[in-house]
């Protein structure tokens, strides 16, 4: 019988993100399942970190989320963050050309990476060299660049990507990526990448959004689409769709129509689901809407909002969302997701949670690649930009009496796919063969 510690690396991996924001830690989170020791590892903050590495990660947090809240500011703001996007641009696709020259972002990394930076981490995982699997590029750079036995794997988590995700020398590195659609798997040839280092898994999503043989997505989006439908303009068209890929909708919806507002982790556009909150504030007070505002961890956010709704008197029906951990966060948005109906956000790695079924209200963007997502949401049908939150009583009772974000809703689960986190799983089990 093999002993318990061998059973406990079977199909096991490292699983690293950092955090910076929510997207790495997101997106690592629906492959806890496969995490070793049943927990995700953050770059920046694991338990004995050098001192001199946590200082330099939390300087470059610091950094982007400090620029991310000044943007904001009229004209100084804007150039500020102009300056710092800059390096994380990413190049116009067309016309299509050898990218691989690495720019001066990546090899600032990787000269910091040689002057020692995360080679704690990396000799702690040579130990017990699993496959290493991470949400950023920048500890897949040092595993690689510090000579880790295992394989490396990166998850990629926006839409399309700037050349400092693939290594100096991407024809000759060991690095393999997890790509979330074909513009991520065709920019990485691009940068000079190899075809067989790239595996078109799809997005990581919660498994618990999803169940077997996608049990729970349907039942979910079903519930959805009676909300998202009232008047039955897209049922009534594109009913044989819905009738081969969800089955007979039920007669009412199982929860109020509900909106969800996520914010971002730097903290930023906290002012435009106040705005619409109190937009429609008619329609919560009477219970035909509910409004969630999804906060994370940060509980000068909460507080934000508490003191600026308690005198709108909605009964509850405006829930603020978030957690004491991280962890505790993903899981109740999870939770919470399940009897969302439209989720209202900048176009971050959450663009990808359209595959889950669910028509994304597109904020503006922060930065390049969020550029990018939205492209792609527009590209893929799934999503809507936001107009002025101030009417949104207008705008959005009009996309969901026309049947719209219903259309938006079917376009997501169609098109983008859901099964990243399984793909992801399964390759890893055979990694070893």
């Amino acid at each position: 019988m093999e002993s318990k510690n061998n059973l406990e690396k079977q199909h096991k991996a490292w699983v690293v993100a950092a955090d910076m924001g929510y997207g790495h830690q997101r997106t690592a989170y629906p492959l806890r399942d496969i995490a070793f020791g049943g927990k995700v590892i953050n770059a920046n903050s694991y338990d004995g970190i050098p001192k001199k590495d946590k200082k330099f990660w939390y300087q470059t947090r610091f950094l982007y989320e400090f620029i991310s809240r000044f943007k904001k500011i009229p004209i100084i703001g804007e150039f500020v963050f102009g300056l710092l996007n800059k390096f994380q641009k990413i190049s116009t696709y067309y016309p299509k050309r050898d990218l691989s020259k690495p720019d001066i972002f990546l090899k600032t990394i990787f000269y910091f990476i040689r002057k020692g930076w995360g080679k704690d981490l990396i000799e702690r995982f040579k130990k017990n060299p699993l496959p290493l699997i991470s949400t950023f590029f920048t500890p897949a750079f040092m595993a690689e660049e510090l000579n880790y036995p295992g394989q490396i794997y990166c998850v990629i988590c926006d839409a399309d990507i700037a050349r400092s995700w693939a290594s100096l020398n991407p024809q000759k590195s060991k690095i393999k990526y997890f790509a979330p659609n074909t513009w991520t798997r065709d920019r990485l040839k691009l940068y000079g990448v190899k075809s067989e280092s790239i595996f078109l898994t799809g997005y990581p999503l919660p498994k618990e959004n999803i169940g077997e043989d996608l049990k729970i997505l349907k039942e979910d989006l079903r519930n959805r689409l009676i909300n998202l439908d009232p008047n039955k303009r897209y049922r009534k068209i594109y009913g044989p769709l819905i009738k081969v890929a969800l089955g007979k909708l039920p007669d009412k919806s199982n929860h109020p129509l509900t909106i969800m507002f996520s914010i971002g982790g730097a903290g930023a556009q906290k002012e435009i689901p106040l705005n619409a909150i109190i937009s429609l504030k008619e329609k919560i007070k009477n219970r035909k809407l509910r409004f969630i505002i999804a906060v994370g961890v940060r509980e000068e956010l909460s507080k934000y909002f508490v003191d600026n709704i308690k005198n709108l008197k909605l009964d509850g029906w405006v829930q603020i969302l978030s957690g004491i951990t991280t962890d505790e966060y993903f899981k109740n948005f999870n939770e919470a997701l399940r009897e969302t109906d439209i989720l209202w956000t900048k176009p971050s790695e959450l663009s990808f949670y359209t595959g889950l079924g669910v028509p994304i209200i597109i904020a503006p963007t922060i930065g390049s690649q969020e550029d990018f997502n939205k492209k792609w949401l527009l590209h893929t049908g799934a999503g809507f930009p936001q107009e002025d939150p101030k009417y949104a009583d207008q705008w959005l009772y009009d996309l969901i009496n026309a049947g719209d974000l219903a259309e938006m809703a079917m376009q997501g689960f169609i098109e983008i796919g859901s099964m990243g986190a399984y793909n992801i799983e399964e390759i890893i089990a055979n990694s070893g063969k």
